[in-house]
């Protein structure tokens, strides 16, 4: 006879290998440790090497009821420190992380001490563990962490191949006005031209792999038994209205860095996946600067810049006359000769910091911050929307364009910059966000989604009772389960 033993459930986390993915699974992954998860974080080999090289071998050591694993990505092994070429990460997942997911599992499984893994809960873009759950038993959850209008612009990626839109028949596409094309069809979006669609239908290739993989990964996320996504009702009410009828069971529990205030921290607290070194120094000098007078400059994890955008960058923040904190990762520019001028160096020194990577959320709330110009990625926006702070919008690829969109005519906290940079334009736009009426608007349309985001997230807010149900619908009715022995 077999005996009746309830577990501490086990959940398995599994992020896409970049950063602007791994950031946010780990703060999920932190909550469900503190909700009484055993937990564990599954990185890509290269990612694993890449924190121990920024954070220390104890970064990944864990502690009994937190563990680290990992899976290779199937690239050819790099020592190089740097996001890895983006189309062939997406292709190499996709073909070959079933596999060793698959033993991950089983080995688990095996392991003395281990509670057996009652739920997968994997990045929307990494479905084979759909595949590797349902072999287990488990229930799956896909984690989306972009946006809800990125995902219903990704869903709709086949629709617009129907209809002809995309691939084009030649590169002239992206000078004969095609993308202003009206996108007026896909429920729940509004004011949208081909242009504010995720970047991967700007192609002439029927099987591009970014156009393929996003579409089909979108797809994919409808299979799962639940879907949680890092955003706020209020914030994008009208497309999760559209998807709900599509979807699985969807858990609204953004902004989670503004949630995990919320919710007792636990031992992992302290876990920064980081794959830079962060440089803490910039706050030191933040302290100096007057209040809401510097603007903070980042790309992201991912964006790779021209020598000529970065020279006009860096003088049209120079002649805004303003003092600004500039991120410049070690990998941003496009070729080795992307140098700054040293007369850009000498008009700015008594109003400029450059550095290589920085603690964002911290920047963003500091007081002297009074603008971000940044590409738009997901946890940028959601962080700047969350500290009241007003974007200048460079989208650079995938669904920037389509926050920048929202950014600017949704939530009218953000004003776009012209993809091919002016000095002059930058400089304009500066002072008119800093000094002029436009500014003071958005401002004031910033801070209203801050106290909006804290609403969500405090205790019985929107997303605060999401991630309750989240817990006990989606993992612990199933995971606490009497398994026979």
């Amino acid at each position: 006879m077999g005996s009746l033993k309830t577990q501490k459930p086990h959940v398995v986390l599994v992020p896409y290998p970049s950063q602007g993915h791994v950031t946010p699974f780990m703060t999920l992954a932190k909550l469900l440790h503190a909700r009484g998860f055993y937990v564990t974080f599954v990185n890509t080999e290269f990612n694993h090497g890449r924190l121990i090289r920024s954070r220390g071998r104890e970064s990944v050591a864990g502690f009994p009821d937190f563990r680290f694993e990992t899976i290779p990505d199937g690239l050819l092994p790099s020592l190089e420190d740097a996001t890895q070429d983006v189309p062939a990460l997406c292709d190499s997942t996709r073909k070959n992380c079933l596999g060793p997911f698959r033993e991950l599992l089983s080995r688990l499984g095996a392991t003395p001490n281990v509670p057996p893994v009652s739920c997968v809960v994997s990045d929307g873009v990494m479905s084979f563990s759909v595949r590797a759950a349902e072999e287990i038993g488990v229930p799956e959850v896909q984690f989306w962490t972009a946006s809800v209008c990125s995902f219903i612009g990704y869903l709709n990626f086949r629709e617009i191949v129907r209809r002809g839109i995309s691939p084009f028949k030649n590169e002239n596409f992206m000078k004969d006005g095609s993308l202003d094309k009206e996108i007026d069809w896909i429920p729940g979006m509004r004011n949208m031209r081909l242009k504010d669609m995720p970047s991967f239908v700007r192609t002439t290739d029927i099987d591009d792999i970014l156009l393929n993989y996003l579409g089909d990964e979108a797809q994919n996320c409808l299979k799962a038994s639940a879907i949680i996504i890092n955003t706020f009702s209020d914030l994008e009410r009208e497309v999760l209205n559209a998807i709900a009828p599509l979807s699985p069971p969807i858990y609204v529990v953004g902004p989670l860095t503004l949630l995990s205030r919320s919710i007792s921290k636990g031992q992992a607290s302290e876990f920064r996946p980081t794959l830079w070194r962060e440089d803490k120094s910039c706050l030191e000098w933040l302290d100096k600067q007057e209040e809401n007078s510097v603007i903070y400059v980042n790309y992201g994890s991912v964006t790779l810049i021209s020598e000529q955008h970065l020279e006009e960058f860096a003088w049209g923040l120079a002649h805004s006359n303003h003092p600004f904190l500039w991120i410049v990762r070690p990998d941003i520019a496009m070729g080795e000769s992307a140098i700054l001028p040293q007369e850009f160096f000498e008009e700015t020194k008594d109003r400029c910091l450059l550095t290589s990577w920085c603690p964002q959320e911290e920047v963003l709330s500091h007081p002297s911050v009074a603008v971000f110009l940044s590409h738009c990625g997901w946890n940028s926006t959601l962080e700047s929307l969350s500290a009241g702070v007003p974007i200048l919008c460079w989208p650079f690829f995938a669904e920037q364009q389509t926050n920048c969109r929202y950014m600017c005519m949704e939530w009218e906290t953000g004003v776009e910059v012209d993809h091919e940079v002016k000095r002059d334009e930058i400089a304009m736009l500066v002072r008119d966000v800093m000094e002029g009426e436009k500014g003071k608007k958005m401002k004031a349309k910033a801070l209203e989604w801050k106290e909006k985001a804290n609403e969500a997230t405090r205790i019985g807010g929107s997303s605060y009772h999401d991630f309750d149900r989240f817990v006990e619908e989606a993992l612990t009715d199933y995971a606490l389960r009497p398994r026979v022995l």
